[in-house]
């Protein structure tokens, strides 16, 4: 994982495909202050992400393992970076960063499990599963459990009520 010192920083992209040095919003995040709004802004942009994001990853890990409670931010901004990875558009993850994002993830998932069984928030709930799904593999799977909102998740059971319906006939 890059030092939050590390001059590579300010040599990075981030969503927008310009320059972005997350190392600032990373330190207030650090010391307690919310900047997850900066953070979804700057290290994703409508499908778009780059090496800034990723190298935030490792970071995001680390800064919220020494909380006493993570939220639903953590967990969907690492699979958005995640799923957006796959896209053609987006650059891969750097060779000198490889490892590091790798062992986030897996890392990441396994404290995704552990809060998975203290949680009762539903957004954080959703977002862990949809984690868990990538870090087992499956893209489209987690795409979707991560991204639903509440009014698709209705449209989906709803379909699958009236199917249930339909062959319970």
């Amino acid at each position: 994982m890059i030092d939050l010192d590390d001059p590579k920083w300010k040599k990075l992209k981030g969503g927008y495909g310009e320059l972005y040095d997350p190392t600032p919003a990373l330190r207030r995040l650090e010391a307690g202050e919310d900047v997850w709004s900066e953070l979804w802004n700057e290290l994703h942009h409508q499908g778009d992400v780059g090496e800034a994001s990723y190298a935030a990853v490792p970071q995001l890990l680390r800064i919220a393992k020494a909380l006493p409670e993570r939220d639903w931010n953590l967990y969907a901004l690492a699979a958005t970076i995640e799923v957006e990875r796959h896209r053609k558009s987006n650059p891969p993850v750097p060779g000198w960063l490889k490892e590091d994002y790798d062992s986030a993830w897996r890392e990441l998932r396994d404290i995704g499990v552990s809060d998975l069984l203290e949680t009762e928030d539903p957004e954080t709930v959703q977002s862990i599963l949809g984690v868990l799904a990538l870090a087992a593999g499956n893209i489209k799977l987690g795409a979707l459990v991560a991204h639903l909102d509440s009014s698709e998740l209705d449209e989906i059971l709803e379909q699958q009520q009236a199917w249930s319906e339909l062959y319970e006939s």
